[in-house]
């Protein structure tokens, strides 16, 4: 089977729209439909109700120094999304062996970081109780990456002791990722829906629970985006980056960390690229600076982007779109896909038309490794 199974690769060009074509597309994505839309309306629903809730409570995220909104805002969407996506779980998947290692994982971490944004948790304690659920995930529930591309063409095929650290690691990573990139209306949600969209692709046509789990996730955020794109009625708090980024990596290790192929979880690494890049920037930084890796600061690329007079909308856009442009070449990788190509080219027009021009006329330049580069891109050479 291949990795990506849209189609075969067999079939002549002059086929790949056909009617034969679309129907293959259709099996291989319907395992996600349903739960991607019962997630989506539950957290539609679930959103406005974490709303009120949150301001019966008192529970409000209010305007630091270094904050982007003006007014308190509530919090609660971590635990609307979370909600949303058990529902599908449990409306779709009751019976996969999985679900119960996400949902208790899931809960946890939520539950845990709720208390953080009310009260506040040290940074150090934050950083023991991931690390346990991570262990947790590899000891109780069994997920673990047990091979790992190290260099190209070099695969180590069994990590034996390393299963834990490496895995660990990489959970760790990915709900860090995801933290320091909730900064934006909208930004976190986006990405992560985007990034579990790459995620059914890579296992359509192969693995069907981890399209329905991908799916649900997605809903989930696309839901609780109704209400938290800009301009933001509600914030996921802690509660909730930490539940995406979780998710994202046990997703990826279930799915295409399992192939046949060690090098796929090369998928979601470039999906993720953008706010992996930050995370890695923001830690140099704050050494360099003497300050700890946990200080928080208005440094990051989404903030740049806002100074460089990009709007929270257009800074978005702009992630989404890298997002997509990166996850699809990870996805080529694995074989010949035009249609992914196509969608290359349609990303990159729109970055170009909605973001150039701004980007054009701004006086700032941004102040991030291969700037120049990415502003060659975007505008073209009537920027110089």
């Amino acid at each position: 089977m291949p990795f990506l199974a849209f189609y075969d690769p067999s079939v002549p060009a002059e086929d790949f729209f056909s009617w034969q074509f679309m129907q293959e597309v259709a099996k291989n994505v319907t395992p996600g439909i349903g739960p991607a839309i019962v997630a989506f309306a539950a957290a539609a629903a679930f959103t406005p109700l974490a709303m009120w809730a949150a301001r019966r409570l008192g529970f409000l995220a209010h305007p630091r120094d270094r904050d982007i909104h003006k007014r308190p805002i509530p919090y609660g969407g971590g635990l609307a999304m979370f909600a949303a996506f058990a529902v599908a779980c449990l409306v779709f998947l009751r019976r996969d062996p999985d679900v119960p290692g996400l949902l208790v994982l899931g809960g946890v971490t939520v539950a845990t970081f709720v208390i953080d944004d009310r009260w506040g948790i040290p940074a150090l304690l934050k950083l023991g109780i991931q690390a346990a659920v991570a262990t947790a995930a590899v000891k109780v529930f069994g997920f673990g990456i047990h091979f790992l591309l190290a260099l190209p063409f070099v695969q180590i095929h069994d990590l034996g002791l390393l299963i834990l650290p490496v895995t660990m690691v990489w959970i760790l990573s990915m709900q860090n990722t995801v933290n320091l990139l909730d900064g934006v209306d909208g930004l976190a949600a986006g990405v992560v829906a985007v990034t579990a969209v790459i995620l059914l692709i890579a296992a359509a046509g192969h693995q069907a629970n981890v399209v329905a789990l991908a799916a649900a996730l997605a809903g989930a955020c696309i839901g609780f985006l109704l209400l938290n794109f800009h301009p933001a009625r509600i914030f996921m708090g802690d509660a909730g980056a930490y539940f995406l980024g979780l998710s994202l990596a046990l997703l990826t290790v279930i799915g295409v960390a399992k192939v046949a192929i060690a090098a796929a979880i090369a998928v979601p690494v470039l999906a993720m690229a953008m706010p992996i890049a930050d995370t890695a920037l923001s830690i140099v930084r704050r050494r360099r600076n003497g300050l700890a890796i946990t200080h928080a600061d208005a440094k990051h690329i989404h903030h740049l982007l806002l100074e460089a007079g990009l709007s929270q909308r257009q800074t978005c856009v702009l992630f989404y779109c890298a997002s997509a442009i990166l996850g699809a070449a990870g996805l080529t990788i694995f074989g010949h896909r035009k249609i992914l190509a196509v969608a290359m080219v349609l990303l990159v027009v729109v970055l170009s038309t909605v973001l150039g021009e701004r980007l054009r006329t701004s006086e700032r330049r941004l102040p991030v490794p291969f700037g120049r580069v990415v502003r060659q891109l975007l505008v073209g050479r009537a920027a110089q």
